[in-house]
C-alpha cells in the first residue's frame, strides 16, 4: 500500500470505494421509500464488513435521491459517519429553464452544490470533492479561490477531478495552492483507451487515443491517485468477446468474473482504485476478494488481448 497515493492525504481510505449511484431507487422525482433504505443499508453494511471505507456520491446521482438515502442512514446511526469517508461530485447541471444540459464550474455554482450534499448527506463535511466534469468556460483563478474557501470553512478536506486529461489537470493545479488529489476516469476490461494510448503507441494501424496520451504518466508522477468509474464495465462483459476468456480464467483461478475484473485493474502498477458500482452485497463481497488476488504477467495480458479482440502490435 505505500504506492496508495491517496493516503498520504486521506489516511483511512480503502484500496476499493463503493460506488453509489445506485442508490435512492431511479432517476426521478419519486420519494424514497423503505425498500431503497434497506437496499442502501445492507450496501452499506457489505461493503464496510470487507473493509471499504470510502463511498463515492455526486450531487447529480437519482437527482440527489442517493445522497438523501445515505444521508438517512448516517442520521440512524451517528456513529457511523466516523467509520466512513465520503466523497462526492459536482459540476453536471441537467437542463433547466435556464439552459440546456451543461457544465458548470463557476464558484457559485459549486459552493452551492456543495451546500446541497452536506445537507442531504446531513453531514458537515466531505472528505473529498471531485470536479465532476471539465467546464470550458472555467475560470481556473476563481476555482481556486472557491476552493480554499471549502477547505477553510471546514466543509471539504481534499480535492480532486474526473473525466480531465493531463494537460486540464495539470491546468487547474497551476491555480490551486491546494493539490488535486484524485483523477476519476472511465477504466476497465472493456473502457482500454486508457491503455492503448501507450501500447498503440507509434503504431498507425491503430485509432487515435491521443487524448489519453500521458495522463496516467502525469497522475503517477505527481502523486495523484487514479480511480475507475465503471470497473465492472456495466455489466457488459457478458456480451462481450472477452466474456469466454475471463469465464474460463475465474473457473481455473476458483473465482467469479467479477473478482477477476477487479483483480486485472489492481494488477496495473499505476495504483489504479476501483469503484465499486453495484448494491448487491455479493458481488461487493465478491469484488473486495480481488485484493487478495495477484494476477500473472501472462494472465493479465491474456485478459487484456481478449478484450482488445485482436493481438497487439
Amino acid at each position: 500500500m505505500t504506492n496508495f497515493p491517496l493516503l498520504t492525504q486521506l489516511p483511512g481510505a480503502s484500496r476499493l470505494i463503493l460506488g453509489c449511484m445506485g442508490l435512492g431507487g431511479g432517476w426521478n422525482q419519486e420519494p424514497v421509500g423503505e425498500a431503497e433504505l434497506r437496499k442502501a443499508r445492507e450496501a452499506v453494511e457489505a461493503a464496510l464488513s470487507v473493509g471499504i471505507t470510502l463511498f463515492d456520491h455526486a450531487d447529480i446521482y437519482t437527482h440527489g435521491k442517493a445522497e438523501q438515502v445515505f444521508g438517512t442512514l448516517l442520521s440512524e446511526s451517528p456513529s457511523l459517519r466516523d467509520r466512513l469517508l465520503l466523497q462526492s461530485k459536482c459540476g453536471i447541471r441537467f437542463a433547466d429553464e435556464a439552459g440546456p444540459g451543461r457544465y458548470d464550474l463557476s464558484a457559485w455554482y459549486i459552493e452551492r452544490s456543495v451546500e446541497a450534499s452536506l445537507q442531504r448527506l446531513r453531514t458537515d463535511r466531505l472528505d473529498l470533492l471531485l470536479l465532476h466534469r471539465p467546464d470550458p468556460l472555467v475560470d481556473v483563478h476563481e476555482l481556486a479561490e472557491s476552493l480554499s474557501r471549502l477547505h477553510r470553512s471546514g466543509k471539504v478536506r481534499c480535492f480532486g477531478v474526473s473525466n480531465m486529461h493531463a494537460a486540464q489537470l495539470a491546468w487547474l493545479q497551476s491555480a490551486c495552492s491546494l493539490p488535486l488529489a484524485v483523477n476519476q476516469l472511465e477504466m476497465s476490461l472493456l473502457r482500454l483507451d486508457w491503455l492503448e494510448a501507450g501500447t498503440t503507441f507509434n503504431d498507425g494501424a491503430q485509432g487515435r487515443v491521443d487524448a489519453w496520451a500521458g495522463t496516467l504518466e502525469h497522475c503517477q508522477r505527481q502523486g495523484v491517485q487514479l480511480q475507475a468509474w465503471g470497473a465492472l464495465a456495466q455489466g457488459r462483459w457478458r456480451e462481450h468477446a472477452v466474456a469466454g476468456t475471463l469465464q474460463t480464467m475465474a473457473a481455473r483461478l476458483e473465482l467469479v468474473p467479477e473478482t477477476l475484473l477487479v483483480a486485472w485493474l489492481l494488477r496495473h502498477p499505476s495504483c489504479i482504485q476501483p469503484v465499486i458500482g453495484s448494491t448487491d452485497p455479493a458481488r461487493i463481497r465478491a469484488c473486495a476478494a480481488a485484493l487478495d488476488v495477484q494476477l500473472s504477467r501472462e494472465d493479465w495480458y491474456a485478459l487484456y488481448v481478449a478484450a482488445r479482440g485482436r493481438p497487439l502490435p
